[in-house]
């Protein structure tokens, strides 16, 4: 089996738990899912190797299990600052900004206290992760960014938009 191939179906695993993500309410539920999949693509990336991806991928599921303990603004700032420093020591062009970008905004989304505004920050890294997949010609991985943006779509339509209008209390 090719490296390539491999790559795919880590990526491939890695869907199932980012669709599961997204699809539970509570915040806690999509930092367990999503530590699991940061971890299936980091192995992808390495793969790949496109080493500032894996590298942000590894830091994000340690940042996944932080967040899943604390909303602490202090330890949002090492994970930023950790960020940057794998973007700077292993940048490579236009890819590690993406990457860097991405996982900057993944970041300050996993520290937010309310899986509400986690998920509004995380649409926008995820917008970047996947033009990031686009062009590292990363099939699955491009499925895997729209399927979450979907997921994340389609969850936050069911608990914010449908739910308070079906109570009378619609808010944005």
């Amino acid at each position: 089996m090719t490296p390539f191939l491999l790559s795919q179906i880590l990526v491939g695993m890695a869907i199932c738990t980012d669709l599961l993500s997204f699809q539970g309410k509570g915040r806690k539920h999509i930092l367990v899912c999503l530590i699991i999949s940061s971890s299936l693509i980091s192995l992808h990336f390495v793969l790949l190797e496109h080493w500032t991806a894996a590298g942000l991928g590894l830091l994000a599921g340690i940042r996944f299990v932080t967040s899943y303990f604390t909303t602490s603004k202090k330890a949002m700032s090492v994970f930023v600052c950790c960020s940057l420093l794998i973007g700077i020591v292993t940048y490579s062009g236009v890819l590690s900004l993406l990457s860097c970008t991405g996982a900057i905004c993944n970041t300050v989304g996993s520290f937010c206290s309310t899986d509400r505004r986690m998920r509004k920050i995380m649409f926008l890294g995820t917008c970047f992760w996947l033009t990031h997949n686009i062009l590292a010609h990363s099939p699955t991985a491009v499925l895997l960014e729209c399927l979450f943006l979907s997921s994340n779509i389609v969850g936050y339509y069911r608990y914010y938009v449908v739910r308070p209008a079906q109570t009378g209390t619609f808010s944005h």
